[in-house]
């Protein structure tokens, strides 16, 4: 529940004295990206996402602590390593210059495309890390097939998922394969077998990158 206590309150910028009011906080974010919190559900949008604090919140877990609660039902594709290599110098600058762990953006990559630039998928995601056409648009990708905006947007909305998901790697991921609300609405990985499967494929991936480094 803290975990989307701090998306709602991302949204709104509200002050951390208010994570731990005396009330159960209710909220919902509307189809514009605006956020909506009340200590009351005054319709059926809201949804309880705090109850009143009893004890102090728990410091986030760091990213590598993180475990998936999902299982991976196959064995993890194998990715070239030649191409891998490839785009290896333009990741490690971009993680460099967001403050993503390269590791976590090379997983992502190989779930999402495995190093195709040209990759396109059923719902119309594009380019190496998969960007949905309103989220290129978000950061401003004037071609998504280009591998530098490409990577450049795909880490800079991963980054901003880790920070709405309290570094919560799992939810992070979820919301990167599911859209940011529909994690919100669940408050954990979403029942979808897609993101069941594709969240621990993704941290397969981070945890066999970085042991590489």
């Amino acid at each position: 529940m803290a975990k989307i206590a701090s998306a709602l309150v991302l949204g709104i910028t509200l002050s951390s004295s208010a994570l731990t009011a005396l009330a159960d906080l209710y909220g919902y974010v509307d189809e514009s990206g605006r956020t909506h919190i009340s200590d009351q559900k005054l319709n059926e949008r809201y949804q309880l996402f705090q109850r009143a604090a009893t004890a102090p919140a728990t410091p986030a877990a760091p990213v590598a602590s993180a475990q998936a609660t999902a299982t991976l039902d196959q064995p993890l594709p194998k990715i070239n390593s030649a191409v891998r290599k490839k785009y290896a110098p333009l990741v490690n600058r971009v993680a460099q210059r967001y403050k993503v762990e390269a590791a976590l953006i090379h997983a992502v990559i190989s779930a999402e495309s495995a190093y195709d630039p040209r990759a396109v998928s059923p719902r119309g995601a594009s380019g190496l890390m998969q960007l949905m056409p309103d989220t290129a648009g978000q950061y401003g990708v004037a071609n998504i097939y280009d591998p530098r905006e490409n990577v450049i947007a795909g880490t800079k909305h991963l980054r901003y998922l880790m920070k709405v998901f309290d570094n919560d790697i799992e939810l992070a991921l979820a919301a990167y394969n599911a859209g940011h609300n529909t994690v919100l609405k669940y408050g954990a990985i979403p029942p979808f077998p897609e993101t069941r499967n594709y969240v621990p494929r993704v941290l397969g991936y981070y945890r066999k990158y970085r042991a590489e480094i």
